[in-house]
């Protein structure tokens, strides 16, 4: 049954165990990197433009290129594509830490590396998530890609929060974003290990797609028949391209509204990383992933937003942050869920690369608008507007619900107040 084993129950197996152990590192190690990059931006430029360019630039392959990856995804198997993405990413680190710590690093190189590791990404993230589809029985999957996506998104906080804490701990800031950058290369000797020792007989291998052209409509036309995914895709853009750019808001917020360096950068993120972990250890512990859950989950998530950007100190801003992790991870968790174990098999690859497009996709567009609304409104306009687009997106998917399928909202405001979308009764 679902429930048998409690919540870590798909780490029974040998191989899922081998993929998540390195999957902790890499994730971690990536978004170390990616905030080290960012500190570095800030640190030659002072500009939270091009804070959003970097962003951008490292997305803008995922808005291009990831559903191509996910045909990909479907076509080929998927830990040989992990081992040869994982490697290369290794090689672009190692070389990037290099050019920082010798002081040869300049704005350009920074872009040409942001966009040349968010090319890789296109095509690891789709296979990445749904090869743990292949690792575990139907009886674990929906625990187990609870637990894959939770590891993801956790690490989006995580990282952050190592990141700024080691590069505070450096006499300077730009050597310490190149030891950050080394760190993480040195990490991906362990992913690909851990993939090379998956004893693939073990492997509950999905049917391949058929090779030839249109691999990428097939996902898009099956998604038009699916409302429900539609709407939790709809609240997912939104969430992605302005709920979630911390990256570009947190080092904004620590250095102008409260005048910090990076350590303090490094404190808030991990205190968000808490309520993160809270998030995904609740998403993890639950059966079925509901629709319900990506809505009240978007909305709180939304309003949490909204509200820290007007605390007055640091202190209250981290702590309501925090909460709003909790809230944004239990979305992003539930929504990977959903669309991983309700679509056709022979078709998961792609879906997954379509959901990358909206999750990852939306951020090159937000950053830079983010980074340049920062200079105009200020940051916490910019940020109490990020959470009301999210908020607004979880009502209005709800209510697009319930007027095309057979739905209903439902609210409750006094014990255990949410509000739901759920089947109509007969």
């Amino acid at each position: 049954s679902g429930s048998r084993g409690g919540l870590f129950r798909s780490l029974r197996n040998r191989n899922y165990r081998l993929f998540t152990a390195g999957q902790v590192v890499s994730n971690t190690g990536t978004w170390m990197q990616r905030i080290a990059q960012d500190w570095l931006v800030l640190t030659i430029t002072h500009s939270g433009t091009a804070l959003g360019i970097v962003t951008a630039l490292q997305f803008l392959p995922i808005l291009l290129f990831s559903v191509w990856g996910g045909v990909l995804a479907d076509r080929f198997p998927k830990r040989t594509m992990l081992m040869l993405t994982q490697s290369t990413m290794g090689v672009l680190a190692a070389i990037l830490g290099v050019l920082t710590v010798t002081g040869h690093i300049t704005e350009w190189q920074i872009y040409a590396f942001a966009l040349l590791l968010g090319t890789v990404t296109a095509a690891d993230t789709p296979a990445r998530q749904s090869f743990v589809v292949e690792m575990v029985g139907p009886e674990d999957l929906q625990n187990a890609v609870a637990l894959n996506s939770a590891n993801f998104n956790l690490a989006r906080v995580l990282g952050p929060a190592v990141a700024g804490l080691m590069i505070g701990a450096f006499a300077s800031e730009v050597v310490g974003s190149g030891w950050v950058f080394l760190i993480n290369a040195v990490s991906y000797v362990a992913v690909v290990s851990g993939l090379a020792m998956i004893d693939k007989r073990s492997l509950h291998s999905d049917k391949r797609a058929r090779r030839g052209g249109g691999g990428q409509r097939e996902a898009f036309r099956y998604l038009r028949t699916r409302p429900d995914l539609l709407a939790v895709m709809c609240i997912i853009a939104v969430f992605g391209t302005f709920g979630l750019n911390f990256p570009v808001l947190l080092p904004l917020f620590t250095t102008e509204v409260f005048h910090a360096g990076a350590s303090a950068y490094g404190v808030i993120s991990a205190v968000m990383a808490v309520g993160s972990l809270l998030g995904a250890l609740l998403a993890a512990r639950r059966g079925e992933a509901r629709i319900r859950l990506v809505v009240g989950g978007a909305l709180l998530f939304g309003i949490g937003e909204a509200a820290a950007a007007v605390m007055p100190d640091i202190v209250s801003y981290s702590l309501l942050l925090a909460l709003t992790g909790t809230c944004g991870l239990t979305t992003a968790t539930t929504a990977n869920a959903i669309m991983q174990t309700t679509v056709a098999p022979e078709l998961r690859g792609r879906v997954t690369g379509v959901y990358v497009l909206v999750f990852m996709g939306g951020t090159p567009l937000g950053s830079p608008i983010v980074g340049w609304l920062a200079g105009q409104i200020g940051v916490r306009w910019t940020q109490s507007l990020c959470g009301a687009l999210t908020a607004a997106a979880a009502l209005g998917a709800a209510y697009w619900l319930a007027r095309t399928t057979d739905r209903q909202i439902r609210t409750r405001l006094l014990a255990r107040p949410h509000i739901a979308v759920v089947a109509r009764p007969a």
